[in-house]
């Protein structure tokens, strides 16, 4: 028993999951945390390109494998009719309003461009931006439900031919 004496020992139960609030500012964050390296990158005038996991099954042995292939990755930003830098922050395919009415940020610079990131992440991972999140989530989703019985109006009718005799 002395040996267990000298470890804390405590009640506690294991959480279940994460909220989906929690879910969805990590996946704006690891996407803003994406595009600040792209950015810093090109800053430096060096090439960033995530890769991800994918499995490929091998024609010859039937045997899958996972290999690690390049992300396309396109940039938030822009150079507009001014001559400044603008940023769009993105959730998903749809473009995320910071302020209500305002979709784009305007700089002056590349280096303007990842001080406005870490800007935005600081905020998306304090929760500041959690009900516009949301607001795209459910937008999506309700779209999704839209279209699903318009997809089931359109199916076609089977014609049956009496059977033989």
């Amino acid at each position: 028993m002395s040996g267990l004496s000298a470890l804390k020992l405590v009640t506690s139960k294991r959480q279940q999951g994460t909220s989906p609030q929690f879910a969805r500012r990590q996946k704006l964050s690891s996407k803003l945390d994406e595009q600040i390296q792209l950015a810093k990158a090109q800053q430096s005038g060096t090439e960033f390109s995530p890769v991800k996991i994918r499995t490929v099954k091998d024609e010859a042995t039937g045997e899958s494998r996972k290999v690690e292939v390049p992300k396309k990755l396109k940039p938030w930003w822009w150079t507009g009719e001014n001559g400044k830098l603008c940023i769009t922050v993105r959730y998903g395919a749809r473009t995320l309003e910071i302020v209500e009415g305002k979709n784009a940020i305007e700089t002056d610079s590349i280096a303007d461009v990842i001080t406005s990131l870490q800007v935005i992440r600081t905020a998306v991972d304090a929760g500041e931006l959690d009900k516009r999140i949301e607001a795209l989530a459910e937008k999506g989703r309700s779209s999704e439900i839209v279209q699903a019985p318009a997809a089931q109006t359109e199916k076609r009718s089977i014609l049956r031919l009496p059977g033989k005799s």
